[in-house]
């Protein structure tokens, strides 16, 4: 019996099928470490709860000043938290422990509370085992605590010399000279992104670049003006309206700032809130007990005369006020609030490179990571090479789509992972007899919505929908009044007007903003139970052919219609024996919020194309991974197949999105567990195999084509690009693939890994299948980039979103703050239920 390697599933062997090409990867290959034990220490420093980068600096000084000679040369690394790391054993006495005091006197460095003294306790906590992770790459043996160890130490190491010099945030470093301004006060600065990966044999080193937003320092006043959106301080003179103040205080809340009036004393300071009045009339009662302005006591004190004397005072610990003007906003501080519409275009343009220039990039990146001449990678035995691995990679075959037999060319392999719906029509139409048209946008004059609804549904015709009112009744309506009623309205104007159950209302928006539109989808979705269609205002003066085709894609999948499907031949997994094709989203809310809850989504496909889904959604506790009810969604399902296919599914595949690596056993033995109960509450014998691969998005690995006969027109390798080898896991069954077309910028593969396996796919049927898969999403005529199971998860999780009462959708607010999580929870509204059984979400 030898050892279990994986308590996942073995790579059964290598895939074949394609043509074989050759990329480049942001992964350097490690081509030394450490042989011997590594001396791994747990350090405490004192006082607890300073940040990371205070506790880098106390341990530098310690290093500087080891004149206790417990050190003596050797180069000790450390996390920044509780870990240090060394190439040889450190004396530590009899007790294998000791402790230090460090006086660190940097001004801002030493926190209050200790006045620049630190205690740093040492002792020691076991030796890393170097040797087991070489068999581990080797695949001589699973990966245990002890190897996850010695890839942290890799981690530590290579991430320890450029923590002592730059902004950290995870595992990335910044640098404010590589930065951009964005709009309202906010800049995004360049960093590079590093991590040590097990790959087949050797480690890597993963490298790529990446980007966050800070918050842009200087002049208090001048941020000011921009975080408001004026273009400067003197469009302030009139004051700043309430409904701007608490947003600009919600914004300042975050920040520090230091000040400027006394002379080298830059004391630091958290704001705590924006006084209501302007610095000439906030009063405050001097020591002496006498009333007197904040630009008065600024006058006489410091001698004074503010230039901004109508700008409010900042408000520091309990009630200390600033004028604006003797503040500065502290350089280095991240922008962790979500980004809005005008700040994320920015961000996006900035972070979107070709791939030959993230590329070269990466390639720079190596000279601020500094792996040559760093004496702590040399005393450990660390080398990295300085060129991207060159890999071998394969394109795989384009499938055979197909549109209805009536098309012109009606099945085809599209060039490029992409293609048109000239001359094309849907594979099954569904007829749109009974709908109305709402339009909230009171700049569009009724005769151009009339030509826009009759140009749509030429095309709806056109495309294959059989469109039997021609002319639905319209409905002119306020965004700002009772939208509720509205759709009711409009609901009771199409069942009236066909005399027939309605079907369908469309929604012509005002705006891109978020609201209306929110508020729309929650009624619809669960409190009248129909599909909506919004188009934005902006469409309807010059009705666009490719718009309005793209329009009646989504229109004829929430009718429960066909776009486009594979030939049975193509997905014989699928064809052959009834099959389900699951996928499954949990989607966070933003970081920061620990009121909201996660939201669990679950699609699964009801037809042997796999083209058509039904959905299930489910709200649970805040944060947390594992879908709690799965075995109930999961039963919802198998019912909806069977009552749409007359059959039960003998086979299942799992496409499981949204884990990280460190969840997989957890998510492996929860899900399974659940998929398999929910069969067998349905029936004791009914035991289908299963299937469960996780599917990734967030990581960074990307390719780079060496050939420019291989890249397509965006500079990308080509879509159906595989990568099973050189870089994936030592011994598991992942690999990347890139199913879609670049767009813009560096294309990201999806890596997927299968975690249980009932159904023996051998690499190349898996590949091909989920490839393959990537060409029958609804609404796009282009090959996506993830599996459109797990997409259409994503979309359901994202929509839900909007099913809470009384959630203000606009930029400025937060109303989760008021509710506990329990009332969160209860909050959420429940799609009606013949929705979940067509794709409402498209």
């Amino acid at each position: 019996m030898s050892l279990q390697l994986t308590e996942f599933v073995k790579r059964p062997s290598v895939g074949r099928t394609g043509k074989p090409v050759r990329v480049r990867t942001n992964f350097f290959e490690v081509t030394s470490f450490p042989t011997q034990n590594i001396h791994h220490y747990d350090v405490t420093i004192d006082p607890a709860g300073t940040p990371p980068a205070v506790y880098r600096k106390v341990w530098k000084c310690f290093e500087d000043l080891d004149g206790q000679g417990i050190l003596k040369g050797i180069k000790t690394i450390y996390d920044g938290r509780k870990n240090v790391f060394s190439p040889k054993a450190l004396n530590l006495g009899e007790e294998g422990a000791l402790a230090f005091e460090v006086d660190l006197q940097e001004g801002d460095a030493a926190s209050k509370r200790s006045g620049g003294m630190f205690k740093i306790r040492i002792k020691k906590a076991g030796e890393v085992n170097m040797e087991e992770l070489r068999r581990f790459l080797a695949g001589q043996s699973p990966c245990t605590s002890n190897c996850l160890t010695a890839i942290m130490v890799l981690d530590v190491l290579i991430r320890h010399m450029p923590s002592m010099l730059y902004s950290t945030v995870g595992r990335s470093f910044f640098t404010p000279n590589d930065s951009r301004p964005l709009p309202n006060g906010a800049e995004v600065w360049q960093g590079f992104y590093q991590s040590a990966r097990p790959t087949a044999c050797k480690m890597m080193i993963n490298i790529d670049v990446s980007a966050t937003a800070f918050y842009e320092s200087g002049p208090l006043p001048q941020i000011v003006a921009k975080i408001l959106n004026r273009r400067s301080v003197d469009e302030l003179r009139q004051g700043i309206p309430d409904r701007e103040r608490n947003k600009l205080e919600k914004v300042l809340k975050a920040l520090k700032i230091q000040v400027v009036h006394r002379g080298d004393i830059k004391r630091k300071y958290k704001v705590t809130g924006v006084t209501p009045s302007a610095v000439e009339r906030t009063m405050f009662k001097d020591e002496a007990g006498n009333e007197q302005s904040v630009a008065s006591y600024f006058q006489k004190q410091y001698n004074k005369r503010l230039a901004y004397p109508f700008l409010p005072c900042i408000v520091v610990k309990r009630d200390i006020f600033l004028p604006m003007e003797v503040c500065e906003v502290v350089p280095g501080q991240r922008h962790l609030k979500k980004l809005n519409e005008k700040q994320t275009a920015e961000m996006i343009k900035f972070t979107c490179q070709k791939p030959n220039i993230r590329a070269n990039k990466i390639n720079q990146g190596l000279q601020l990571l500094q792996y040559k001449n760093n004496p702590y990678l040399q005393q450990f035995g660390m080398a990295v090479k300085p060129e991207m691995a060159m890999i071998n990679a394969r394109v795989l075959p384009t499938p055979q789509i197909s549109y209805h037999a009536s098309s012109q060319e009606a099945t085809f392999a599209p060039q490029g992972g992409a293609w048109n719906l000239r001359g094309k029509k849907v594979a099954q139409g569904a007829v749109l007899g009974s709908w109305s048209v709402v339009n909230f946008a009171s700049q569009v004059p009724m005769p151009a919505l009339q030509r826009f609804v009759r140009e749509l549904c030429q095309t709806f015709i056109d495309t294959g929908l059989n469109v039997v009112n021609r002319s639905p009744p319209i409905t002119q309506a306020d965004p700002q009044g009772n939208i509720d009623r509205t759709l009711k309205e409009a609901w009771l104007k199409a069942g009236n007007a066909a005399k027939a159950s309605p079907q369908l209302i469309f929604c012509v928006l005002p705006n891109t903003g978020v609201p209306l539109y929110a508020e729309i989808k929650r009624i619809s979705d669960t409190v009248i139970g129909i599909p909506t269609q919004c188009v934005q205002s902006k469409h309807i003066a010059d009705a666009k052919k490719q718009y309005c085709a793209n329009v009646c894609l989504k229109v004829n999948m929430k009718l429960g219609g066909m776009n486009l499907f594979l030939s049975p031949a193509q997905i014989p997994f699928i064809a052959q024996r009834p099959t389900i094709i699951f996928g499954a989203d949990v989607t966070h809310p933003a970081p920061g919020d620990m009121n909201r809850p996660s939201v669990a989504a679950l699609t699964g496909s009801m037809d042997a194309r796999a083209s058509r889904y039904a959905s299930a959604i489910r709200v649970q506790a805040n944060r947390t991974e594992i879908i709690a009810d799965l075995a109930n969604m999961v039963k919802e399902l198998l019912k909806n197949f069977y009552q749409s296919c007359g059959q039960k599914p003998e086979r299942i595949l799992f496409y499981r999105d949204g884990v990280s690596e460190g969840q997989f056993k957890q998510v492996l033995d929860g899900e399974v567990a659940a998929i398999r109960a929910a069969c067998l509450s349905l029936d004791k014998t009914y035991n289908p195999t299963i299937t469960f691969v996780v599917v990734q998005k967030r990581h960074h690995a990307r390719f780079f084509p060496i050939d420019q006969r291989d890249a397509d027109r965006t500079g990308n390798c080509m879509p159906g690009t595989v990568v099973d080898t050189d870089i994936v896991h030592p011994f598991e069954f992942d690999f990347y693939l890139q199913s879609h077309a670049g767009l813009q910028g560096t294309s990201r593969p999806t890596h997927y890994h299968v975690l249980h396996d009932d159904n023996k796919f051998t690499p190349d049927a898996l590949q091909e299948l989920t490839y393959r898969l990537c060409y029958i999403y609804g609404r796009a005529t282009r090959a996506v980039s993830l599996v459109p199971a797990a997409y259409y998860a994503d979309l359901v999780a994202a929509r839900a979103r909007f099913h809470r009462r009384g959630e203000n959708w606009s930029d400025t607010d937060a109303t989760s703050e008021s509710m506990d999580s329990e009332a969160q929870m209860a909050s959420f509204a429940v799609v009606k239920s013949d929705l979940q059984k067509v794709m409402y979400f498209m």
